[in-house]
């Protein structure tokens, strides 16, 4: 089957949408699918727009990968039956950032809706190479890189991903933010997290409100949301024209729409998601992870992710599934 045809046959019984909009470049409002390294492949792209995510990012994309190799065009690849992508690029050679986004641009069309850089990442073995969140310590490099995205991709849109600075007490975010909006940045995406913090504590959103007043172009809210009432209450709090939604999505394509799933529907969710992993060609151990999302709280959620820890094939972890629904439904 297809990505598209897992879709219409199985979303309906996860009280998920097969009918997937295109991008129409509208923020305010919205719920965005953030990007996740090792999470958001087109799979997880697929299950979060078919949840109400009014749009999904790939994960973060080298562009030193794309330039040197082709594995990494497989992180931004959209898969058919998604109505369109943005994609994330990290690195620090702006020579690289205009090669990319002309490539990108080229090669996905009218599927590509906007170009985001990432300037948050907190990971030491990426944030060494003067990449992700140290870029916050080099405002006239990431400007250059912003400049370059455009040079290479002029009429897609670009945006960056920033978090409160680099160290803790340091916050640079609403000055950085202002440099990425006069490289021509069209919005900027906050999470309140200093990088050093990587994702311990809470998420300060009053970072983002001062974003907010920073800048004139959009500012996305990043950080600790993990309910559709987070949400919402970050959009009324911050000010902020739109939410970035990572963590919270975690085994619930619906903290978009805000609907409550019952047990059944978690279930009938974590199959339709293992079907569109072996449709769109992912690697299968990937539903370990989604089993452990999806039946959290369950009765016996140990059980079944141990269960799913030994599985290797889709119909394996649809056994899995098929005994959770006997047991607790």
């Amino acid at each position: 089957m297809t990505a598209a045809e897992v879709l219409a046959a199985h979303a309906p019984a996860a009280a998920l949408c097969p009918a997937l909009p295109a991008w129409d470049g509208e923020l305010a409002g919205r719920l965005l699918m953030a990007p996740m390294a090792g999470v958001s492949d087109a799979a997880y792209r697929l299950m979060a727009r078919a949840g109400g995510a009014a749009l999904a990012y790939s994960e973060m994309v080298s562009c030193a990968g794309l330039h040197y190799g082709e594995k990494s065009w497989e992180l931004v690849d959209p898969d058919p039956a998604e109505p369109d992508i943005a994609v994330q690029l990290f690195g620090s050679r702006p020579e690289l950032f205009r090669e990319s986004a002309e490539r990108v641009a080229v090669r996905l069309g009218e599927k590509l809706a906007l170009i985001d850089v990432n300037m948050a990442c907190p990971v030491p073995k990426v944030t060494k190479k003067g990449e992700g969140s140290a870029l916050l310590e080099n405002p006239e490099l990431a400007a250059k890189i912003v400049r370059a995205c455009r040079e290479g991709a002029p009429g897609v849109a670009v945006t960056v991903k920033i978090r409160r600075g680099r160290s803790m007490g340091q916050e640079v975010a609403p000055e950085f933010a202002r440099a990425m909006e006069d490289a021509g940045a069209v919005a900027v995406a906050v999470h309140g997290r200093f990088a050093t913090q990587m994702y311990h504590g809470e998420a300060d959103w009053g970072a983002v409100s001062r974003v907010v007043d920073a800048v004139s172009i959009p500012v996305i809210a990043s950080g600790d949301m993990l309910t559709h009432e987070a949400a919402l209450r970050a959009l009324a709090e911050t000010g902020a024209t739109a939410v970035m939604v990572a963590r919270g999505t975690y085994g619930n394509p619906w903290v978009f729409s805000g609907h409550e799933p019952s047990a059944a529907e978690k279930i009938a969710a974590f199959e339709c998601h293992v079907r569109l992993l072996e449709a769109t060609g992912a690697h299968l151990k990937r539903a370990r992870s989604l089993a452990g999302w999806y039946f959290k709280g369950m009765p016996d959620a140990a059980r079944w992710r141990n269960d799913a820890m030994s599985c290797v094939r889709a119909e394996e972890f649809l056994a899995v599934a098929a005994e959770v629904r006997a047991h607790v439904c």
